[in-house]
């Protein structure tokens, strides 16, 4: 029960349903709050308990002083939790062993239980093994349960023994565009109360929903494990940045332009830390698949979240995908007697303003290897000439043939200046083709980003229908791939009779999950993989995703762009970024006639008119039935019974982590750091990406070693991310990234450094050099220059340097989760003095460390900075990045989970 201090108590009548409600304009100063602090004020008033919500907390927040930097921490309450399974078993995994933690201490361990519904969907796991086949999704499909048996029995096993613990069963969709079209509640109803829905995930896009003004985000496993078992989040009052839409956008023009437009724009502005706010006229113009677009793409901006507030728009939405109409009468009601409903008129106060004129926005990719590094399409061809030079041996050799003018059925030959190697190829099937410096081997519709957008993906239809038409195809080095984010998608093309065509263009269904953007883009066809390596070819995929990190979208692919859906068929046809898809043709017709980009791009009235008559409720009220069910292979899944797991000792999926072991009720004292190693000396950008198991297993890495070791063969091992519910193989694939670069091991890259415990440091993987420092008792650091941990919210690059023997990172900044998480695993996150780094303070990664004024956190006060000191005479103040009193505690307690055990244990 809240303590009630504003008498903000009340009552709200919609239809034949009363709710009780907390009035935000009892507390002085709300109305000029923006959205997204008005959604915080209610979360306080809600659960305001005295101790740890206090009245004082609720004044701070209605007197928020928009230009101050933020000092004032709150505690907030998610409504729900949302996960995905790469991040969601190991959650899972962990709550099964906290049980057994809590029956060792004398506990019950039926306490350990979702207090917070959860929910997870099954959407990470589908890889493109297959594709361009009539069956390559059945094919795919059963790949993946022949892989993840165990997990998906373990997942099985966890709905049935958790309470409030729900599963979306694989080939369903992508967990944000499911939340989208179903989970999202937008108003939460719950003991007769109505608030508003909010939310933390376990995957960094969760900010997608925020394009319904459902107020949530990303956190690391591990705080989402906190949040499910009643841990309110711990967080500062943040900054808030208005971003004022004008106009409209432009035809041609799609959701993705307008979001890698709005990504570049924010990244140069600086939001890391940030809440982001839509407002204006522009707003009401903005579709809900657009805002939801926007929403999704926080993460490569850096904001915590990017919110836009409610109307008629949201309300239309709900209706199509099938809420009901008392929900979406609470939803306007509430909205509206809350002053949560968008006035394009208004102009809240704001920390920061950004204003874009929608009209100005023009088509656009972005890459080869940030979402920030947006590339207007028609200077695509000549920006790739230059960014090429990078990613080859001798970026001066250029073919002076290739300068002239090739007809683009020779793409390949295409180069314009930029560096060129030829290679002759013969595909399975005996034909033969040339392969290049810039060749597209993949080409992908995929991600939540854009495949819950019907008018870019209608739009990547009506391209692929007219391609067909003019008869064109996709090049034969191309893997074509679509993996929709949920069933709609293909349930609108076939009822607007497009699929035919994509499927004849190569994009036939290959899964319905987070494929190629996550990695599981698969192997290349075998005579590609061969050419690029035994020539070191730059090849380049383009996908409709959101992520284009190096060594992310597949081994093989050095150079990764993201692209609308429209788009990426279209460079399937081309099949080279040497090609300037504005102005050269993309083939030749059944006349031999150049066929353009503009021949093949559809108008806005085509791609609305299939939208509006292709889609409607029926689909998504059937797609979502039954949707916990899941198929028959699904409910066929043998589970072991009992409020403990039984646990395997033979399995390689899922296995007991080691984080409470020897765990006792009192915590030990923090103690100070002294004799330390470097692990890692790291530059900018280090995303955690670089730093969390992801992707294939190779065989000769120590996590390949050790599936061999246990009688796995390659061709099972499976990916890094299917695995995460095994601690032994996650180590070992820490820092393990095939594009990391450590400084202390230069010549390298991948998952090495050098071991001093032996005579002249010699070259060695990380995990080995890493075990052999914890046998002799030696604590380990990293050293990192800006955005440390930028990227994905992945638990494991948190728990996988803990586990290494870590004991603190020095960085120069960090994105926010990624410092949250090293906490959260005991880990201390320092910060490098303002004005310096490893490179201005003389440090080469081969000192021993020593951080002393650590122990003062055991009086329970935290210090500002602490000293470093290194055996070369190197000193200096580090800044403690321990930035709230909730944070201090998990530290002090070894962890966020020792700290939730204990405090379950003495309820």
């Amino acid at each position: 029960m809240s303590a009630n201090s504003f008498d903000a108590r009340s009552t709200l009548q919609v239809g034949d349903e009363s709710y009780e409600i907390f009035r935000l304009d009892k507390v002085e100063g709300s109305a000029r709050l923006p959205y997204s602090l008005k959604v915080l004020l209610e979360n306080l008033l809600r659960t305001e308990d005295g101790a740890n919500i206090t009245a004082d907390h609720i004044r701070a927040l209605g007197g928020w002083d928009s230009q101050a930097q933020p000092a004032q921490e709150i505690q907030f309450t998610p409504a729900r939790v949302i996960m995905q399974d790469f991040t969601g078993v190991p959650c899972v995994v962990d709550l099964a062993t906290m049980r057994e933690a809590v029956k060792e201490l004398g506990g019950d361990p039926n306490k350990i239980n979702p207090l917070s519904p959860a929910e997870m969907v099954i959407d990470h796991s589908v890889i493109a093994d297959k594709f361009g086949t009539p069956d390559a999704f059945k094919q795919n499909v059963d790949l993946e349960y022949g892989r993840n048996r165990e997990r998906y029995q373990f997942l099985r096993w966890g709905q049935t023994a958790f309470d409030d613990f729900k599963v979306v069963p694989p080939g369903t969709g992508i967990v944000h565009q499911v939340n989208i079209e179903h989970l999202a509640r937008v108003v939460m109803t719950r003991d007769g109360k109505a608030y508003p829905d909010t939310l933390v995930g376990t995957d960094s896009h969760t900010t997608m929903v925020n394009g319904l003004g459902v107020l949530g985000w990303g956190v690391g496993g591990i705080e989402a494990e906190a949040a499910m078992l009643g841990q309110p989040v711990s967080m500062l009052i943040p900054r808030v940045v208005g971003f004022k839409l004008t106009g409209e956008l432009k035809p041609g023009t799609t959701a993705t332009d307008l979001v890698l437009t709005i990504t570049e724009m924010l990244r140069k502005h600086g939001v890391v830390g940030k809440f982001v706010e839509f407002y204006g006229e522009g707003v009401a113009a903005t579709s809900l698949a657009n805002r939801a677009t926007i929403g999704n793409m926080s993460p490569e901006f850096g904001s915590t979240a990017a919110i836009f507030p409610i109307d008629d728009e949201t309300l239309n939405y709900m209706r199509l995908t099938g809420r009901s109409d008392q929900q979406v009468a609470l939803v306007e009601a509430y909205a509206k007697e809350q002053g949560l409903w968008l006035d394009p008129q208004a102009e809240p106060d704001f920390s920061e303003k950004l204003e874009l004129d929608l009209s100005t926005v023009v088509p656009s990719i972005a890459g080869p290897k940030r979402p920030q590094d947006r590339i207007v399409l028609a200077d695509a061809k000549a920006q790739f000439s230059q960014d090429v030079r990078n990613y080859v041996k001798d970026g001066g050799d250029v073919d002076e043939a290739s300068k002239e003018s090739f007809p683009a059925s020779d793409s390949p030959a295409i180069s314009n200046g930029a560096p060129s190697h030829p290679v002759e190829v013969t595909a399975a099937d005996g034909t033969t083709y040339t392969l290049d410096h810039g060749a597209v081997t993949v080409a992908a519709i995929t991600s939540c980003t854009n495949t819950s957008n019907p008018y870019v993906m209608v739009a990547a239809a009506l391209v692929a229908k007219k391609a067909v038409e003019k008869g064109l195809t996709r090049k034969p080095w191309v893997k074509t791939t679509l993996a929709p984010g949920s069933k709609v998608v293909t349930d609108y093309f076939e009822k607007a009779g497009l699929t035919p065509y994509l499927d004849k263009v190569g994009f036939n269904l290959v899964g319905y999950g987070c494929t190629t953007c996550i990695g599981n883009s698969g192997p290349l066809p075998d005579e590609v993989s061969q050419a690029v390596n035994e020539h070191d070819l730059a090849v380049t995929s383009v996908l409709s995703g959101n992520r284009n990190f190096e060594g992310r979208i597949n081994p093989d692919v050095k150079m990764n762009y993201l692209a609308s859906p429209p788009l990426v068929v279209a460079y399937a046809l081309a099949g080279s970024m040497k090609v300037d898809i504005t102005r050269e043709a993309l083939g030749y017709d059944q006349d031999n006639n150049p066929v353009f980009l503009k021949d093949i791009w559809p108008s806005e009235a085509e791609v609305n008119d299939v939208v509006a008559n292709a889609i409607g409720e029926d689909m998504f009220s059937k797609s979502y039935a039954d949707v916990f069910a899941g198929d028959a292979q699904w409910q066929a899944l043998p589970i072991p019974t009992g409020d403990t797991f039984e646990w395997d000792s033979e399995s390689t999926y899922v296995r007991k982590p080691p984080y409470f072991e020897g765990m006792g009720m009192e915590p030990a004292p923090v103690e100070d750091i002294s004799g330390a190693r470097v692990l890692a000396k790291l530059g900018d950008s280090v995303t955690t990406d670089h730093i969390s198991p992801a992707g294939a297993i190779k065989a000769d890495t120590p996590a390949g070693k050790y599936l061999t070791e246990h009688g796995i063969e390659r061709r099972d091992f499976n990916s890094y991310g299917s695995r995460r519910g095994n601690h032994e193989v996650m180590i070992r694939g820490t820092f393990a990234n095939i594009r990391l670069r450590n400084q202390i091991a230069p010549g390298t890259e991948g998952g090495y450094t050098r071991d001093f415990t032996q005579a002249d440091g010699p070259v060695s993987f990380i995990y080995d050099a890493s075990r052999n420092y914890i046998e002799q008792g030696i604590p380990l650091v990293v050293l990192a220059g800006k955005e440390y941990g930028s990227g994905s919210s992945r638990d494991w690059a948190a728990k996988g340097t803990a586990l290494l023997g870590v004991k603190a990172v020095i960085a120069e900044s960090y994105e926010r989760i990624h410092r949250s998480n090293l906490i959260g695993m005991g880990v201390l996150p320092l910060q490098f003095p303002e004005g310096h780094t490893a490179e201005s303070l003389g440090l080469t990664g081969e000192e021993t460390f020593s951080v002393s004024g650590v122990t003062e956190l055991n009086d329970g006060t935290t210090p500002r900075t602490v000293k470093v000191t290194t055996d070369k005479g190197v000193e200096f103040d580090a800044v403690v990045r321990i930035d709230t009193p909730g944070e201090a505690d998990y530290y002090r307690n070894g962890g966020i989970l020792q700290y939730v055990l204990r405090s379950l244990i003495r309820k």
